[in-house]
């Protein structure tokens, strides 16, 4: 428990940046708690629930002094589509099967981190993340398009679904609901630069309702909140409700400690680097945690934590402080949030997620990897399209495949001699790089095995048919091969069979340490001949050509 080894060395000092950390992120959170709760379909009260237990287990189990856990945008969608996709059993409420989701993903998370399970997330590359999350803040903001337009929309995940359902629903449109969450738009934007203005449009959206009778006038609001307390209790869901959830418990698992753990390493500083394995166990601690209080899903915003670094957090404790700020306006406050504007909520989430919307990757990866560009292209038109889980499947897929298909067909340079120099290069990019008469030099950029073993041995054969001159032997520059696996190493000693049917001879230059402890051990260096081995390109150019060269036996010894 990091518990243990910061709260000995506790000082006076580090409480005065605690207190004001704890107050700043918790006039942050509980708007954005309340919002993003109604953003997942379910009672503005159980954001805030969610916005207690989680603080203070994280506070114990987790590594960063400065993350801020609770309700996010991209959770909370994810929550929605996963509700919106099942079929409640009797006795079973939307309220009870998010607390039950929690656990879930609080059960995934805990066993992946015992697992050591945290690099899977190197799975989800930057233009797949990317993409994936300007596509949801597209969906999250067009979802919230109906609380602030006053009219009823039926849950959806697709940008097409949402927008068809909006333009059928256009005749419906409540002026005065517009008006309070286009004014509440307004003034969270003329207001960017205040940390508490969330909580400051809250406040004017109650007064204002107050004042003009806003429930009056048709404009739709939060209606009785339960004050105080919830009472921990197990959600119990039933066996069909748990199998359905268990693909979204997984996706919100992943998606969750990717963002806490960005989260937590973009404001860590050099004694504040928290372990993946640790932060994934901290957060299904604290997810199983929320989940028995009748919260739903959390993770790590970055806003949030943003504003609690720099307001001064020094351990742990802030988010203590936090929690029981959040647990107080439970008691003292949700009486008076009954006649809150649902649309002022909705500009809260619309004016969060804007900053979500990457615009400069698309850019980047359009000037410097063409390949990538499609990989965030496919995913933010799958997300927007097809709804938030299949869009990160398939981009996630697309990245594997674009992976398998690097590998299996590697980059491979046919070599050249700089004049008057030892100094062999790729002929295809440095101009004056000369051939060797009767020698074809190849060099392969990538590990050899075997899905890729097979296009080496056919780019060596294709080279040596399109050879306007016969060629007596093939140099391999091993330099750049690092690995070699039994079916890789059959097909070498076929293409060596082939090339001697040929009277080609086969030689090998700059093999490295694992591969040559492989070629060792399996006897091929043996079958190959010790004089075809060879420390540099240019020694094996001059015994390919006959010249007589001494040989070094470290060209084969077996290293590590």
């Amino acid at each position: 428990m990091p518990l243990l080894v910061w709260l000995p060395r506790y000082r006076r000092s580090d409480l005065p940046g605690d207190l004001t950390a704890g107050l700043t992120t918790a006039v942050m959170l509980i708007p954005q708690a309340m919002a993003y709760a109604m953003l997942a379909g379910l009672p503005p009260i159980v954001g805030l629930y969610a916005a207690i237990a989680p603080l203070v287990v994280y506070a114990l189990f987790g590594g960063s002094a400065k993350l801020a856990v609770g309700p996010v945008a991209m959770d909370s969608l994810l929550v929605a589509a996963a509700l919106s996709g099942v079929t409640l059993a009797a006795g079973e409420s939307q309220v009870t099967v998010a607390a039950a989701l929690a656990v879930m993903v609080g059960a995934v998370q805990l066993t992946m981190g015992a697992l050591g399970l945290g690099f899977v997330v190197n799975f989800l590359s930057q233009p797949v993340l990317a993409a994936f999350t300007s596509a949801a803040a597209v969906v999250i903001a067009a979802s919230q398009l109906g609380a602030l337009f006053g009219v009823k929309l039926p849950a959806s995940t697709g940008i097409h679904a949402i927008a068809a359902d909006l333009w059928a629903a256009r005749a419906g449109l409540h002026a005065p609901t517009l008006l309070v969450g286009l004014a509440a738009m307004a003034l969270l934007l003329a207001l960017r630069r205040f940390r508490g203005r969330a909580l400051m449009v809250v406040v004017l959206a109650l007064a204002g309702s107050w004042a003009l009778d806003l429930p009056a006038h048709g404009v739709a609001v939060l209606g009785p909140v339960p004050a105080g307390l919830p009472t921990p209790a197990l959600p119990v869901a039933s066996w069909a409700t748990i199998v359905a959830l268990a693909p979204a418990a997984v996706t919100i698992a992943l998606l969750s400690f990717v963002e806490a753990l960005s989260s937590s390493l973009a404001v860590a500083d050099a004694g504040d680097r928290p372990a993946p394995d640790r932060e994934l166990a901290a957060l299904g601690l604290s997810n199983i945690a929320t989940g028995f209080m009748r919260g739903y899903p959390i993770a790590g915003g970055l806003s949030r934590t943003a504003v609690n670094a720099q307001a001064g957090a020094r351990t742990g404790l802030a988010g203590v402080f936090t929690a029981g700020l959040v647990a107080l306006a439970l008691v003292v406050l949700a009486p008076l949030l009954r006649d809150l504007p649902r649309a002022a909520l909705a500009a809260i989430i619309l004016v969060s997620v804007a900053g979500l919307v990457d615009l400069e990757l698309p850019r980047a990866l359009w000037r410097l990897r063409r390949r990538e560009s499609m990989t965030f292209g496919v995913t933010l038109a799958a997300t927007l399209m097809l709804g938030i889980t299949l869009g990160l499947a398939l981009g996630v897929l697309l990245s594997l495949a674009l992976f398998v298909l690097r590998t299996t067909r590697p980059h491979t340079a046919e070599l050249g001699r700089l004049p008057g120099t030892e100094v062999y290069r790729n002929r295809a990019r440095f101009a004056d790089a000369l051939p060797v008469p009767g020698l074809l030099l190849l060099r392969l950029d990538a590990q050899l095995y075997f899905a890729n073993a097979a296009f080496l041995r056919e780019a060596v054969l294709r080279r040596l048919e399109s050879a306007k001159a016969p060629i007596r032997a093939v140099i391999l520059d091993c330099s750049g091969i690092h690995d070699v696996d039994v079916s890789a190493l059959a097909t070498l000693r076929e293409l060596r069979r082939t090339l001697t049917a040929r009277g080609v001879e086969l030689h090998f230059a700059a093999v490295t340490g694992p591969v040559r402890d492989v070629f060792a051990r399996s006897s091929f260096a043996a079958e190959v001949g010790a004089q075809r081995f060879s420390f540099t390109v240019h020694e094996a150019v001059r015994r390919a050509l006959g010249e007589p060269v001494a040989f070094d036996p470290r060209a084969l010894q077996a290293t590590v």
